[in-house]
């Protein structure tokens, strides 16, 4: 049912954890999966120096974080922004249908996370073009 990449980024996935001194944070939840993602940003002169991810959910949801955090890590904000999910996907040699939602969380997290970051900074947000799956937004939005 999972490929290889998917059990191995769910087994040893990247980057968990979270960054105290953040500069962009973003959180989604799907409300009918129970799925939560939150993706913490260290933004330095444009470029994402480090992220991190923390989620509760299942082994697509974990891959797909793990997957999307390494996908963006030394990315400047416009390349990191047009990640897709099915690019998330395609990196983790697929997904099953019916847990393609959790790529999907992580391609909203890090819209929310580049968002959060432009407007500490001042800057207007990005249009973000979310899933239309039921999200919720995390406590920082």
């Amino acid at each position: 049912m999972y490929s290889d990449k998917v059990m191995d980024h769910f087994m040893n996935p990247r980057n968990v954890g979270e960054i105290q001194e953040a500069n962009g944070i973003g959180e989604v939840g799907n409300v009918k999966c129970g799925d939560i993602m939150r993706i913490y940003l260290d933004v330095e002169d444009g470029i994402i120096k480090d992220v991190k991810f923390k989620t509760f959910g299942c082994a697509s949801a974990i891959a797909s974080s793990s997957m999307a955090t390494e996908l963006i890590k030394g990315k400047n904000l416009e390349e990191a922004w047009e990640l897709t999910n099915r690019a998330v996907a395609e990196a983790l040699d697929g997904l099953p249908p019916i847990k393609m939602h959790c790529s999907v969380l992580a391609e909203d997290a890090i819209h929310r996370a580049i968002n959060d970051y432009r407007v500490k900074n001042g800057l207007e947000p990005w249009k973000d073009n979310l899933s239309g799956h039921e999200h919720y937004q995390g406590e920082n939005e």
